[in-house]
């Protein structure tokens, strides 16, 4: 069960905005030093700030996946060139402030959040952990040793270890075949040396953006944001790839897992962002993912936790996702209800209900500034217009029931296959087939 709620927050939080933003001052950009800045009126005392390095897995080679990861944690877990780990931690304690990071396939934030009062005590200390971090070998080892511990434990989750495979396949050769946080090889042979100078190389402005989600005077964001934008190199120009998934054949790739059961995930093709048919199958994936559900777990009794989900970023594409002990029966009852929406299309009532839901969660979710921060981040990389994270309600509005159904039969296609479990309860030709495979008969029990 877990997997399928993971997927559906992954969907909804690093999207959109709410419609309350429209209750609030008008979010503006500016350019400072070359540096775009977002600022979001907050109408409350917190303020939320998030520095943008754009590339994600596009900045360093396969052999080096994990160094941005380690990168970032490493700003305020190894301490500055002022402070050390303890000290720099005390002093955001006194305030009740906090400072994290986070390393994601398309973009690394790192976010400070304080009371709007304490403002100026923690700029300081955001801007001297951006600018001066320490790298102290000792702290370093340290959290690389901890990464390392989540990447085992990852690799013993049949979830984690499935979606890691279905990707790899699917994007071999490709910048999102990497995962973000590593492998315990290319992990286990970074150094805080090396991981520093990777830092340097990507902490500049031409790669950056700064969102502000909170009410501070924009001649003092000037002040403050001018003078530490000063002090980073300018860079080389980047500009982000955008690229499309599209499988010109079913394909299948078997993995023998001794497994409680047998683990399914298959990768198609999703539309680029910024496109007319990005809204409309967004919330066609959704009402897919209610009837695969319905269809395998329901109906046929193949799974208890069933998934189908959209992975957006500037490659997005389209997923399923089952656990079951008969493979065989699953891809084609799964391959027939693919079929048939192609087929009949949703419904009207269908439309109409996954609107609502769908904006009903963004509003949910969209309540913190932090949240907030990370919309206008997301739609800012990814699409290139992080005024999107503020139509979203008008946006999907326009979605019409051709927009979705034609959507969905241009991008839910060629699938890529990935199977991990007993391969003596699967048929690989099945998901290979260009015809949809029979529902097989009932093994009689004598």
């Amino acid at each position: 069960m877990k997997k399928v709620f993971q997927y559906i927050s992954l969907l909804i939080i690093p999207v959109f905005s709410t419609g309350a933003y429209a209750q609030l001052g008008k979010a503006y950009d500016t350019t400072i030093n070359g540096v775009k800045v977002i600022v979001q009126p907050s109408g409350n005392d917190i303020v939320v700030i998030q520095t943008i390095i754009k590339g994600g897995v596009e900045n360093y080679p396969a052999e080096k996946a994990g160094i941005e990861n380690l990168a970032i944690s490493a700003l305020t877990e190894c301490g500055t060139e002022k402070n050390d780990k303890n000290a720099f931690k005390n002093k955001l304690d006194m305030v009740s402030a906090q400072m994290y990071g986070n390393s994601g396939m398309d973009y690394a934030t790192f976010t400070m959040n304080c009371i709007k009062g304490d403002f100026h005590i923690v700029w300081p200390l955001y801007a001297e952990a951006l600018t001066t971090p320490r790298f102290d070998s000792k702290e370093f080892d340290r959290i690389k040793q901890d990464a390392i511990n989540n990447i085992k434990a990852n690799e013993s989750n049949p979830d984690a270890a499935i979606d890691k495979m279905a990707k790899q396949n699917a994007f071999a050769g490709k910048s999102y075949a990497k995962d973000p946080g590593g492998t315990e090889a290319t992990v286990s042979n970074l150094t805080a040396a090396d991981t520093k100078k990777y830092w340097q190389s990507v902490f500049t402005r031409s790669r950056m953006v700064i969102v502000i989600v909170g009410d501070i005077d924009r001649s003092v964001l000037h002040e403050k944001v001018g003078s530490f934008l000063a002090t980073i190199p300018a860079g080389v120009p980047f500009k982000q790839a955008r690229s499309s998934y599209t499988p010109t054949a079913n394909t299948f790739k078997p993995q023998p897992r001794d497994n409680a059961t047998n683990y399914v995930q298959g990768i198609s093709s999703g539309p680029q962002p910024g496109t007319p048919d990005y809204n409309a199958y967004i919330l066609a994936m959704r009402v897919f993912s209610s009837r695969h559900f319905i269809e395998i777990r329901s109906k046929n009794g193949l799974s208890y936790a069933p998934g189908a989900w959209l992975t957006q970023g500037t490659t997005t594409y389209s997923n399923v996702y089952v656990t079951t002990t008969d493979p065989d029966k699953y891809i084609a009852v799964a391959r027939q209800l693919i079929d048939k929406v192609k087929k009949e299309g949703f419904t009207k009532d269908e439309l109409k209900n996954i609107k609502t839901q769908y904006l009903t969660n963004v509003y949910y979710r969209q309540e913190t500034n932090e949240a907030q921060a990370g919309s206008l981040a997301f739609n800012e990389v990814v699409h290139g217009n992080w005024k999107r994270a503020n139509t979203i309600k008008d946006d999907v509005k326009k979605v019409s029931l051709d927009d979705m159904n034609n959507a969905f039969k241009k991008y839910m296609s060629n699938i890529t296959w990935s199977y991990q479990g007993d391969p003596k309860k699967v048929t690989p030709a099945l998901y290979t087939q260009k015809e949809t495979p029979k529902i097989p008969e009932e093994k009689k029990a004598f």
